[in-house]
């Protein structure tokens, strides 16, 4: 299983996991960049103008750097890296258009979300369009076998929204059930990224799995993340309200464990605070505490710590390199957010 040694990083010492992963990808993310905003653009104004707004509203694109990643540690590939970094990234910004109609969300990266600006109408045609554009930059590559997981991908990640969906508010909703809905809707994402990127690298099918399985633990730690920061991050950080998946009615790992645990009260209190979009701050509170009462966040992250081991593990098979140790500490700092 042949791995690339990677060229020296122009880095400073104090960069966390995610900059050393930027500057290790930098070169190839530059073309990465540079066909998105190719991609990007229409004869229809609105396009580029709704298109640009969300892509350049600050995300990180860890997505498409760990397809450039994973292509830079197997070091054989033919370049195919750059269609399939830029498409991943078509693809998850897709979601999120779609999503903030779904969930009625205000903010997206701390600002109105695109459907605030242009309406939902033209936020789902938008989403639209990048998935087309997705597929199209996935078929030039002339890889069939690449192509199908991407497309896979993309049909699990749309049952996986709409599996939430028809949860939403459930107070029945088991652990089993949320475990499908991140795996769906957000590691599945993660996992092709990483897969696609390691195929393009030349990766053999050990290389290939290993990648394959190091970004759906990436990407379900990252979630689980997520829902517990939901409870207890600040909105400048997350980039939306605090307490909005609460008020969306998402039954979110936290939600979960702390109905089965409560008391009879404490359970009414949350379900009549969960999917009410007027839920004052103060209920929000209110909900937090038996979260913590009950320590379901902690637990949450837990999980998320497990999920996180899993991924480092599944890196363990590979042979020693810079770019290896820069995934593994990624995975670390991720997981990290809510310290």
């Amino acid at each position: 299983m042949a791995v690339s040694v990677l060229p020296q990083i122009n880095r400073k010492p104090d960069m966390n996991p995610v900059e050393r992963l930027m500057a290790a990808t930098a070169e190839d993310m530059a073309r990465v960049n540079a066909l998105i905003l190719e991609r990007a653009e229409s004869h229809v104004d609105m396009v580029p103008e709704l298109a640009r707004y969300l892509i350049d509203s600050g995300g990180k694109r860890l997505r498409p750097m760990l397809t450039v990643a994973a292509s830079i540690l197997f070091g054989q590939g033919k370049g195919s890296a750059i269609n399939f970094a830029a498409a991943v990234e078509f693809m998850h910004n897709a979601t999120l258009l779609h999503d903030d109609v779904v969930d009625e969300s205000d903010l997206r990266r701390g600002k109105p979300a695109a459907h605030m600006v242009w309406g939902n109408k033209a936020s789902i045609l938008v989403g639209d369009f990048l998935l087309g554009q997705a597929f199209m930059m996935m078929v030039e590559t002339g890889d069939i076998d690449a192509l199908g997981v991407l497309s896979s991908a993309s049909a699990v990640m749309a049952e996986g929204e709409v599996f939430q969906l028809a949860k939403t508010g459930d107070l029945d909703t088991t652990e089993a059930d949320y475990a499908e809905v991140i795996r769906a809707k957000t590691a599945v994402l993660f996992k092709a990224a990483c897969e696609v990127g390691a195929m393009s690298g030349g990766a053999d099918d050990a290389g290939r799995k290993a990648l394959a399985l190091y970004g759906l633990e990436l990407g379900i730690a990252f979630q689980l993340v997520d829902d517990a920061l939901d409870y207890g991050g600040q909105s400048g950080t997350l980039g939306k309200n605090v307490g909005d998946d609460l008020r969306e009615g998402k039954m979110t790992l936290p939600v979960i464990l702390a109905l089965k645990a409560a008391t009879e009260s404490e359970r009414n209190l949350i379900a009549s605070a969960l999917g009410n979009a007027e839920a004052t701050d103060l209920e929000v509170h209110q909900v937090v505490a038996i979260f913590n009462r009950y320590e379901t966040l902690k637990k949450t992250l837990d999980k998320a710590q497990a999920h996180a081991k899993a991924a480092i593990d599944a890196l363990s098979a590979l042979p020693e390199s810079e770019m290896k140790s820069i995934l593994a500490d990624v995975v670390v700092h991720s997981v990290s957010r809510a310290s």
